[in-house]
C-alpha cells in the first residue's frame, strides 16, 4: 500500500509508492514490458497507414522526410515533454491516470461548484473513451503483428482474421489466473522487441542515410506548405505513433516517474525513431514498400522470427491495456460512476493485480467485433486515434488547471506549453474526426454509451439518496426519542451499514418495526472514498460514541483500494476504539428496488437504465466483504 508523501500533487524528482533508488534497474525493465506495450506497436502501423490510399500521398523524398520529421517531433512534443517531463509530476499521492488527474483538479475547486462539475465531465469522458482505446488497442495491435504472414506468404491473407481471434481468445481466457508470473517476462521479451526495431532500423537507415534529416523541424513545416491546409488530416495517421503515451501516466503508480523516464529516453524512443527512420529509407529506394513497410524493412532470414516477436509484443501490448481497464473500473467503481463488480485478486503480494470478470468479459466481445467487423490494421486505423486523441486534449486541460493552481512557480513556463499541446491535440482530433464516416465513429458512439452509462449511474446514486434522505428520520432526533422508552435490548453488536450520515438507517426501523429488539451495542458505518488512492492506516476509521452505546464509524478508502470492513473493524481496538467479536456481530443492510415515474428526477429511459444496472450490481454488502452468514438484508421500496 501506498504511502502518501502529500495531500495534493507535487513536481519534482520523487517516485511513486516509495520506489526510491532500490532495483532501479528492474523497475526500469519492468516499465519497459507494462507500459510501453501500446506505443512500442506503432511502428507495425503507422507509415503504413500514412501513405494509404485515402490519404493520396506519394512516397517522394520531401514527404517521406515530412511525415518522418512530424512522427518525430510528435514524439517529442507530446511524450517526451507533456507526459514524461510535465504531466507525470502531477502525481496524485504517487498515482496517475486520467480519473486520478480528474480528482486532482477537483480538489483544486469549490466542492459543489459547476467548475468542479464540469471537470468531473471531463474526467468522466476521458476514463470513457479510455474504454473505447481498450477496445481497438488489442484488436489492432495483434491484426498488425499478424499481418506480417501476408509479406511472408501472400496464400495465407484468408487466415489472418481466425489467428488473430484465436489469439485474442487466448488472452482474455487467461484473465482470470493474473498475470503475476507472465508478468516477470514481460520485460525481457519488450526490450528484446525494441532493441529488435533499433537493429532492423539501423540496418535499413545505412543503404539511404537521407532520411537522418527528418529530426530538423523544417520539413515538418514544408509538409504543410506543399500540401496545402488539408495536409492536417495526415496528422490522423501521425497521432498512431503516440498512442500509448496515456499509459505512462496512467501506469506510474506501479513504478513511479523515474524508472518511465529512464526507459523512455534510453531505450523506447530512441529505438522507435530508429525503426521509423529505417521504414523511411527503405520506402526512399523502394517507393512500392509502401503497402507494409515495417515488414518489409526485415531481412528475409528474420521475418517469421520478428512475426513471431511481434505478436508478442502485440499480446503485451493488449495485456497491458486490459489490465489498465481493470484498474480504471476499479477507480470508476470506488469514486461511484459504475456499479459494483466482483473484484478477484489475483496476488497476494502487489495489490494492483486484479482481475474483473464482468469487464473481461464486455471487453473481449467488443475486441472480437471490432477483429471481425474492420478484418484488417489498415481499416480499424481509421477508427483508430479519435479516442487517444480527445483523451490528450481532457488530460492537457486538466493540466492547466493543476499546474495554475498547485505549480506557482512553475506555471509561468508550463501554462504557455499547455497552449502549444492544446493547439496539437486540437490538430489531432480534427485529423481524426475528419476520418468519422470511415470508422471514427466507433470509439466516439462506444465512448459516449460509456459515458452515459457512468453518468446515469451516478445521477441515478444522488437521487436515490435525495429520496432515502427526503423520506428518513434525523438520527438526533430519533435516538433521544427511542430512549425514553427502549425496546429490549439482546446480546451482541449491530452494524447498520448506511449511506447517509446523520440519518436513522431503513434497516434498524424495520429491526424495530419486525423483532421489536435493540442489541446490546450498535453501530451506524458508513464506508467513505477519497478522492484519494490510498488513505494511510491511522486514518482508516473515525469513530464517535452518541451515548447508549450507540456509535458512528467512518471507514474510508482510497480509490485505488478494496474496501473490507470486517477487517477495518476487526483493527479498531488496536488503536483505541471498540472491539467487533466477527462472533457477535450482525451486519444490517438495506437493499432498496428501484422503481422509475416520469417527470421525476432524470428522463423516464435513464431512470429504467439505473434501475437495471441496480439490480445487476453487486451488492454493497458483498462488494465490502461483509460475510454472509452474518448478514440481514432488508428491502425498501424507492421511486425516482
Amino acid at each position: 500500500m501506498a504511502t502518501p508523501h502529500s495531500n495534493h500533487s507535487s513536481i519534482g524528482p520523487q517516485d511513486a509508492h516509495g520506489h526510491g533508488n532500490k532495483g532501479l534497474k528492474g523497475l526500469v525493465i519492468g516499465a519497459i514490458g507494462v507500459v510501453f506495450g501500446d506505443i512500442g506497436t506503432s511502428p507495425l502501423y503507422t507509415l503504413k497507414e500514412a501513405f494509404s490510399p485515402h490519404f493520396g500521398l506519394q512516397g517522394n523524398h520531401d514527404t517521406i522526410l515530412g511525415i518522418l520529421s512530424l512522427v518525430f517531433w510528435a514524439l517529442v512534443i507530446v511524450v517526451s515533454t507533456k507526459y514524461v517531463a510535465i504531466i507525470m509530476r502531477a502525481d496524485n499521492d504517487g498515482e496517475g491516470g486520467i480519473m486520478a488527474l480528474m480528482a486532482l483538479a477537483q480538489r483544486t475547486l469549490k466542492k459543489g461548484s459547476r467548475s468542479a462539475y464540469v471537470v468531473g465531465i471531463l474526467g468522466i469522458f476521458g476514463a470513457s473513451l479510455f474504454f473505447g482505446d481498450g477496445v481497438i488497442t488489442p484488436a489492432i495491435s495483434v491484426l498488425g503483428a499478424v499481418e506480417g504472414l501476408e509479406v511472408a506468404a501472400p496464400g495465407l491473407h484468408q487466415f489472418i482474421v481466425p489467428i488473430t481471434v484465436v489469439i485474442l481468445l487466448g488472452v482474455f481466457m487467461a484473465q482470470r489466473f493474473g498475470t503475476e508470473k507472465v508478468g516477470k517476462v514481460f520485460g525481457p521479451i519488450t526490450l528484446m522487441w525494441f532493441i529488435s526495431l533499433a537493429a532492423i532500423g539501423i540496418w535499413n537507415i545505412q543503404h539511404d542515410p537521407e532520411v537522418l534529416k527528418a529530426f530538423n523541424p523544417w520539413w515538418a513545416f514544408n509538409f504543410f506548405v506543399t500540401h496545402g491546409w488539408h495536409s492536417v488530416f495526415i496528422l490522423g495517421a501521425v497521432v498512431l505513433a503516440v498512442t500509448g503515451g496515456e499509459a505512462l501516466y496512467a501506469d506510474m503508480g506501479h513504478f513511479g516517474p523515474r524508472p518511465i523516464r529512464y526507459a523512455w529516453y534510453l531505450v523506447v524512443l530512441p529505438c522507435l525513431m530508429l525503426n521509423y527512420l529505417g521504414q523511411g529509407a527503405l520506402v526512399l529506394k523502394h517507393p512500392e514498400a509502401v503497402s507494409n513497410p515495417f515488414y518489409e524493412s526485415v531481412p528475409e532470414w528474420a521475418l517469421y522470427p520478428m512475426i513471431i516477436l511481434a505478436t508478442m509484443a502485440a499480446i503485451i501490448a493488449s495485456q497491458a491495456v486490459i489490465t489498465g481497464a481493470f484498474s480504471v473500473a476499479r477507480q470508476a467503481m470506488q469514486l461511484g460512476y459504475i456499479p459494483r463488480m466482483r473484484i478477484v485478486h489475483t496476488s497476494t503480494d502487489t495489490i494492483g493485480q486484479i482481475y474483473i470478470p464482468g469487464i473481461n468479459w464486455i471487453l473481449m466481445i467488443a475486441v472480437l467485433g471490432v477483429v471481425l467487423a474492420f478484418g484488417s490494421s489498415t481499416n480499424l486505423a481509421t477508427a483508430y486515434g479519435i479516442s487517444v486523441s480527445a483523451t490528450m486534449l481532457i488530460d492537457t486541460l486538466l493540466l492547466a488547471l493543476v499546474a495554475n493552481a498547485l505549480w506557482p512557480q512553475w506555471r509561468r513556463w508550463v501554462l504557455p506549453l499547455c497552449v502549444v499541446f492544446f493547439v496539437v491535440d486540437v490538430g489531432f482530433v480534427i485529423a481524426n474526426g475528419a476520418k468519422f464516416f470511415q470508422g471514427a465513429w466507433f470509439p466516439v458512439v462506444l465512448g459516449l454509451v460509456v459515458f452515459t452509462l457512468l453518468r446515469t449511474w451516478r445521477r441515478g446514486r444522488e437521487l436515490l439518496g435525495a429520496e432515502i434522505r427526503k423520506e428518513g428520520l434525523q438520527l438526533d432526533v430519533f435516538l433521544p426519542g427511542l430512549m425514553l422508552a427502549p425496546p429490549v435490548r439482546v446480546p451482541g453488536t449491530a452494524v447498520f451499514l448506511t449511506a447517509q450520515t446523520g440519518m436513522v438507517p431503513h434497516a434498524l426501523l424495520h429491526n424495530l418495526k419486525h423483532n421489536k429488539v435493540l442489541h446490546e451495542r450498535n453501530v451506524f458505518l458508513t464506508v467513505d472514498t477519497m478522492p484519494v488512492p490510498f488513505v494511510a492506516a491511522e486514518k482508516r476509521l473515525k469513530i464517535t460514541s452518541i451515548g447508549d452505546e450507540f456509535y458512528r464509524v467512518i471507514v474510508k478508502y482510497g480509490f485505488m483500494e478494496t474496501p473490507d470492513v470486517p477487517q477495518a473493524l476487526m483493527r479498531s481496538c488496536d488503536k483505541g476504539g471498540i472491539y467487533f467479536d466477527p462472533m457477535e456481530t450482525t451486519y444490517f443492510a438495506s437493499r432498496e428496488t428501484i422503481v422509475a415515474i416520469a417527470h421525476r428526477g432524470m428522463p423516464v429511459w435513464r431512470d429504467k437504465l439505473f434501475a437495471l444496472m441496480h439490480r445487476n450490481a453487486v451488492p454493497a454488502t458483498s462488494f465490502f466483504r461483509i460475510p454472509g452468514n452474518r448478514l440481514v438484508e432488508l428491502g425498501a421500496q424507492v421511486e425516482i
